[in-house]
C-alpha cells in the first residue's frame, strides 16, 4: 500500500450495552472488540467508511455464542458483526 493510499479513520463507539456479561469481562470484551475492528478495518475497508462520510449509528445485528465462550472470543463476534454493519 502506498502512502497516498492510507485512510484516517476515527471509529468512536459511544455505547456497547452487554447484558448477561461479568462486570469482570467488559475490559477483556471492549479490548477485544478493539483488537479485531482495527485488524479488520485494516485488512478491508468498507465502501461506506473509505468515501469519507460519517456513520450516525450502526445495526450490529447478532451473534452466536456458546456456552463458557471466554471474553475475547465474545469480543471477536461483536466486531465482526459492527463490520458486517458496516459493510451494509
Amino acid at each position: 500500500m502506498k502512502r497516498d493510499d492510507l485512510v484516517n479513520l476515527e471509529l468512536q463507539i459511544e455505547e456497547l450495552i452487554l447484558y448477561g456479561f461479568a462486570p469482570s469481562d467488559r475490559t477483556r470484551i471492549g479490548e477485544s472488540v478493539q483488537q479485531e475492528l482495527t485488524r479488520l478495518l485494516t485488512e478491508a475497508m468498507p465502501d461506506s467508511l473509505a468515501q469519507g462520510r460519517a456513520i450516525d449509528q450502526i445495526n450490529g445485528g447478532t451473534f452466536e455464542m456458546t456456552l463458557g465462550m471466554k471474553p475475547e472470543a465474545v469480543g471477536v463476534q461483536i466486531a465482526q458483526s459492527i463490520y458486517g454493519g458496516l459493510k451494509a
